[in-house]
């Protein structure tokens, strides 16, 4: 595989399961030194970096909750103790609170504050204390959802809302840090076989009829949406910046 990453330092929120893991072994196998985030799951964590190590790279795994805006700062200092430097921020952690409707009298608004909180102002937290340590030249990447284009069933309203907010958000960044040659974008997937859309997957519409939705009839694979991921991060992307890229098998066209 190329080695288009070797010598960059990426940091991946969320890493010990998932989509982050897929994400973080897709760098580490284009060459890159991995940190990776996590909130709870240490032993996840641990196993993540034993996998990246064993691909001949640097890895660590630190534990952070995006919760705790606080957090943030330390996370950034910690990776560039570490590796000396940053190149590369995934913006992965997230969490999916959904199924209530905006009008519902029992809805769960401590659940659903919560989901903002992680999604929007942590990803916020992060950006702002990796941007004057990233390295010229870098690369900034949200994992957004295609529900922050297209919602096209009821009960996720708040989620769809967090999503389109970090791509507005990352638009605004890629103004900002464009003279430093540092791209901006968000990589926005449909359903995919992680735990998160598993918690979800009462909230959605019956299997046959959400696959019916997409042209291309069947989920996106980790590995595909990973490699785009690496592909945003690598040198043959230096042009894109403020742009959200839709990875969704053509629902919503």
């Amino acid at each position: 595989m190329s080695k288009m990453l070797k010598g960059k330092v990426a940091l991946v929120t969320g890493g010990s399961r998932g989509l982050g893991a897929a994400t973080a072994e897709a760098l580490a196998d284009h060459g890159a030194d991995v940190a990776i985030s996590y909130a709870a799951s240490a032993d996840r964590a641990d196993a993540v970096v034993k996998k990246l190590k064993a691909k001949g790279v640097r890895a660590i795994a630190i534990k952070s909750d995006q919760a705790d805006l606080t957090s943030a700062k330390p996370l950034i200092d910690s990776v560039i103790a570490e590796f000396g430097k940053l190149n590369i921020l995934v913006n992965n952690a997230g969490i999916a609170i959904q199924g209530q409707l905006v009008d519902d009298p029992g809805l769960e608004e401590e659940r659903y504050n919560r989901q903002w909180q992680v999604n929007v102002m942590g990803s916020i937290a992060n950006t702002r204390a990796a941007a004057s340590k990233l390295t010229d030249g870098g690369r900034i990447i949200f994992i957004g959802s295609l529900l922050g284009d297209y919602v096209p069933f009821k009960g996720v309203a708040d989620y769809a809302g967090t999503k389109a907010a970090l791509a507005g958000y990352a638009r605004g960044i890629a103004r900002d840090l464009g003279p430093r040659n540092i791209t901006v974008n968000v990589l926005q997937p449909g359903a995919m076989p992680t735990d998160m859309n598993k918690e979800v997957a009462g909230e959605l519409p019956d299997l046959e009829t959400f696959l019916n939705m997409h042209p291309i009839r069947r989920f996106a694979t980790l590995e595909e949406v990973s490699e785009a991921v690496c592909f945003l991060a690598g040198p043959h992307a230096g042009y894109i910046t403020g742009e959200t890229v839709n990875m969704a098998g053509g629902l919503g066209i």
